[in-house]
């Protein structure tokens, strides 16, 4: 039988997760995704504490499930996102770009579920001895910042060395994705660029329409001379971006030329805007309402697995 803790241990009815997607998972994704019954998220990003509070009591007002915050570690907002979190007794936080550690005890003592990112299962073993409740095991077919890993040699290796629930994040965007993660030993599942399509994600339309139209090709990596590699989708920005590289153009140069590039997100300026999608962009078809989303993905691998899938 393959069974999850991850509903239980969230207090939600399936095992997905939406992806902490910086500037895209803001409290009306969230609150969708948790209406749907999945565990929806904030995503902090590189926003202060205030716009999070607001954010969180935003969420509030649309739905009463659970949902989380996204925090990335590396944000010079992180102490006080993370004071936040625990002042509105948001019930689960998931972590990205650094170790938690030093928030454990704090976030334990309020009652929040701690949840990290992780792309290494050294990583995943060392974050485990301090406490955490779950992980997210994300590989490099994921949008965004990734590791180095694939998702499909990760996910088996994590769910062996770990006791905690391991949950699959990069490349899956339905329920066959979502079947083969379980296969895999994941308990649940993180979805990010599904998301983006989803009616509630306030992300410009042009950046949703090039979702829609993206290939198998459609991905390029950024970033690898600069140690932070990001998977976008290909466009002049892009073009641009890698040109520097081959050049050897300095990654303090490089990372200039990536900060600060949200018109698309906002503007819908889908060629000089960085337009952060996953492989599973090819995968993603239409517009839809979160919940439609999670229960088309959830019924696929229902079918799939059949009653091998269940709650443990």
């Amino acid at each position: 039988m393959i069974k999850s803790r991850v509903p239980a241990l969230l207090g939600i009815k399936y095992p997905v997760i939406q992806g902490g997607m910086a500037w895209l998972a803001t409290a009306e994704l969230a609150a969708a995704v948790a209406n749907g019954g999945g565990l929806g998220l904030i995503a902090a990003g590189s926003a202060p504490g205030d716009w999070v509070r607001e954010q969180i009591r935003k969420a509030r007002t649309l739905t009463d499930k659970p949902f989380g915050v996204n925090v990335m570690l590396l944000s010079p907002y992180a102490d006080e996102v993370i004071q936040v979190v625990i002042e509105e007794k948001v019930p689960v936080v998931t972590t990205g770009a650094g170790n938690p550690g030093k928030y454990m005890t704090a976030l334990k003592e309020a009652g929040t579920k701690v949840i990290p990112v992780v792309n290494s299962v050294s990583l995943a073993k060392r974050l485990e001895k301090t406490g955490v409740d779950a992980v997210i095991g994300e590989g490099m077919e994921a949008g965004g910042h990734i590791g180095t890993e694939t998702t499909m040699t990760l996910i088996p290796q994590l769910a062996d060395a770990l006791e905690v629930p391991v949950i699959a994040a990069g490349g899956i965007a339905d329920g066959r994705g979502m079947a083969a993660a379980f296969l895999l030993g994941a308990e649940g599942v993180q979805v990010g660029t599904r998301f983006i399509c989803a009616e509630e994600c306030i992300v410009h339309a042009a950046y949703k329409e090039m979702v829609l139209k993206a290939t198998d090709r459609s991905t390029v990596v950024t970033g690898q001379s600069t140690g932070h590699p990001v998977r976008v989708l290909k466009n002049k920005f892009a073009r641009r971006f890698l040109a520097a590289e081959e050049e050897g153009v300095s990654p303090a140069e490089l990372e200039t030329m990536g900060a600060g590039r949200l018109a698309a997100a906002f503007q819908g300026d889908v060629e000089e805007g960085s337009v952060m999608a996953g492989q599973a962009a090819a995968l993603v078809h239409r517009i839809e309402p979160a919940a439609a989303i999670i229960a088309e993905m959830v019924g696929q691998c229902q079918t799939l697995l059949g009653d091998r899938f269940g709650e443990a």
